[in-house]
């Protein structure tokens, strides 16, 4: 996506751009290997350092974390503009929607070269693209308090809550009877 809106609101600019890109087929026919899958005919893809939260399909939000050593792949496949606003809706449910995560990703097409957006720039890179990760190859230094998607919260676990709600309980019987 070339637009200078883009860093400041990718799900708007996307959500403006979006339908128009993904139902004009006049772009190369594109083929995803991402590990052992193979991807044939997507009209587009995402590849990110680390997939995005699983209620972010399209990629519109943050990542809980960058340090996973996966690569987040989606595949678009969509026919009208109705299908390419539903992917927004429906997400992962989408029959449009193929997301994948892998270590090592390529991308290959039926021409010398495609056009490719990298944090936000347009390039054209010659085909393959090639996508690997390194787990840990990059330290950032963030602040503690910084804005961004929360970290899910651990499952509960309930034996220990009843463990302790039993000995509350003896405690608080155990006061009573004094």
């Amino acid at each position: 996506v070339q637009s200078p809106a883009y860093r400041d609101d990718k799900a708007r600019t996307v959500l403006e751009m979006l339908p128009a890109l993904l139902t004009h087929a006049s772009g190369s026919r594109l083929t995803v290997r991402a590990d052992a899958l193979v991807l044939d005919g997507p009209q587009a893809v995402l590849v990110s350092n680390n997939p995005y939260h699983k209620g972010d399909p399209a990629g519109l939000g943050r990542r809980e974390r960058l340090d996973s050593g996966e690569l987040g792949v989606l595949g678009v496949e969509v026919s009208s503009a109705a299908e390419a606003a539903g992917l927004l809706l429906h997400g992962r449910q989408s029959g449009g929607l193929t997301a994948v995560t892998a270590r090592e990703v390529v991308v290959d097409a039926d021409a010398p070269a495609i056009p490719v957006g990298v944090d936000g720039e347009a390039l054209v890179l010659s085909t393959p693209v090639h996508c690997r990760i390194a787990a840990g190859a990059l330290r950032v230094r963030v602040p503690r308090h910084r804005p961004g998607v929360r970290r899910t919260a651990p499952p509960m676990d309930w034996r220990r809550v009843w463990r302790l709600a039993l000995t509350m309980g003896r405690t608080a019987a155990g006061r009573g009877a004094a």
